[in-house]
């Protein structure tokens, strides 16, 4: 019987790609991996890969994605280098097992931060 091994990658829609890669590499410090000309960029996030390219193709409107969520070592100093890079953030949340804020890239897709407790 077929089953899911695992997940192939994740990926959010964007119209400037360019742009997008400099927020996420420079800003978030994500890796670059794989390029497919300007139309789409891959990110190496541990054993996932995060691609950015422009969906409207197929069907995924640019600044409408969500549910990405970066683990961090420093939760209080990435929120930080959000803010000073311009980015509006939510406040650190407390929750049992973890701790979490919400922004939005320069498109408006969403992410968080997210730090899990000891």
């Amino acid at each position: 019987m077929a089953s899911v091994k695992d997940v192939a990658f994740l990926a959010y829609s964007v119209r400037d790609v360019p742009a997008a890669e400099r927020f996420y590499r420079d800003v978030l410090g994500l890796t670059p991996a794989e390029r497919f000309g300007d139309h789409w960029i891959e990110f190496s996030v541990g054993s996932t890969t995060f691609g950015i390219g422009n969906g409207e193709a197929l069907g995924y409107e640019p600044g409408k994605s969500s549910g990405l969520s970066l683990e961090v070592d420093d939760i209080e100093g990435m929120r930080r280098r959000l803010v000073e890079s311009g980015i509006e953030v939510s406040e650190i949340k407390q929750f049992p097992n973890c701790s979490a804020c919400f922004a939005k890239d320069p498109e408006g897709n969403a992410f968080a931060l997210h730090h899990r407790s000891a």
